[in-house]
């Protein structure tokens, strides 16, 4: 799935830390800090990684600026028709455990450009990734979402998955995307590349 992702081995990376030690011959790997326990750090790595501009999977560069990230304010809608924006509310979501919202969100979206020859397979990937039961990264429908999408997805469209992904939106925007807007994540962006600007 593309996406623009902050991987904690690229910010090491950046800071030029050695990601392992080598001592008597084995290797140590060091302790990988969760998104919220070193926030400042996270954010130093993050910001400079973003206006040097990041190579994302169709090797666009991708530059982020303080009015794009002041536009993911106005709606849900426009944080995630950014690429950037996407990353970086999967970073809060992972913070948060519930990234497979999105993650399901974003496979809707692919899957909804899908060839029809190749909307078998996929229907099949979602629904057991997303919507099973004992799905890996289950999201929270109802059982009644939960069955009627299992029966869409048996005879799939383009359209089999659209009330579970409605939901699912719904969900992200009463819930995740307010507390986003007022995470220290967030503001702390929005400050450095308003600073930033102004220099």
């Amino acid at each position: 799935m593309p996406g623009f992702f902050f991987s904690h081995n690229n910010m090491t990376e950046l800071n030029g830390k050695e990601d392992c030690k080598l001592a008597e011959g084995r290797i140590y790997k060091k302790k990988q800090k969760p998104f919220g326990a070193d926030l400042k750090n996270y954010l130093k790595c993050m910001v400079p990684h973003i206006e040097s501009g990041i190579k994302t999977s169709n090797s666009r560069n991708v530059r982020l600026s303080a009015e794009e990230v002041i536009q993911w304010s106005q709606s849900l809608e426009k944080l995630l028709a950014s690429q950037s924006g996407q990353g970086v509310f999967r970073e809060f979501l992972k913070s948060e455990f519930s990234e497979e919202n999105i993650e399901f969100w974003l496979a809707c979206e692919d899957y909804k450009k899908t060839k029809s020859d190749h909307l078998h397979g996929k229907a099949e990937r979602i629904y057991e990734e997303f919507v099973q039961s004992d799905a890996i990264k289950q999201i929270n429908i109802d059982y009644q979402m939960r069955e009627a999408t299992a029966k869409r997805a048996q005879a799939p469209t383009h359209t089999s998955f659209d009330e579970a992904q409605k939901t699912v939106y719904i969900l992200m925007e009463r819930d995740s995307y307010p507390r986003f807007l007022k995470s220290k994540a967030y503001l702390n962006l929005l400050n450095q590349l308003q600073t930033n600007t102004s220099k």
